[in-house]
């Protein structure tokens, strides 16, 4: 059972920058492909990045490509969501998750399906002002 804990959330300026954090718990994720999700007042939940278990393999939304990298450090068990030019339009809760161990990201026509996702942390604000 893996136990999510997104942190990094907060106010910032459009233009800025943010990084946030998801710290893993419970077993190690060296062996989980692990997303970022989003998710805004009165929207249905967003994909906006993921990252394999193995290769390095990374995904991203159109809106955040060349804006936003996701990375991990398995020593640490956290995976980062680096925001960079942030715009009011990523304002929301960020949600961290999980894949079943072994799992490639779900992938599908260039974007990634919530449902493919075991684990789910608690979710971040994010809020950007212009």
């Amino acid at each position: 059972q893996v136990q999510l804990v997104e942190s990094g959330g907060g106010l910032v300026q459009a233009g800025k920058s943010l990084r946030l954090s998801c710290a893993a718990s419970g077993q190690t994720i060296n062996r989980n492909s692990m997303g970022w999700f989003r998710q805004a007042p009165g929207k249905e939940r967003e994909f906006v990045a993921a990252i394999s278990w193995v290769g390095g393999v990374t995904l991203y939304a159109d809106p955040v490509k060349g804006r936003f990298t996701i990375s991990r450090d398995d020593a640490k068990n956290t995976v980062y969501l680096q925001m960079n030019g942030m715009k009011d339009e990523d304002s929301g809760v960020y949600y961290c998750a999980a894949v079943r161990d072994y799992g490639p990201i779900p992938e599908n026509d260039g974007t990634s399906d919530s449902r493919g996702y075991d684990y789910w942390g608690q979710g971040t604000q994010v809020t950007v002002s212009s």
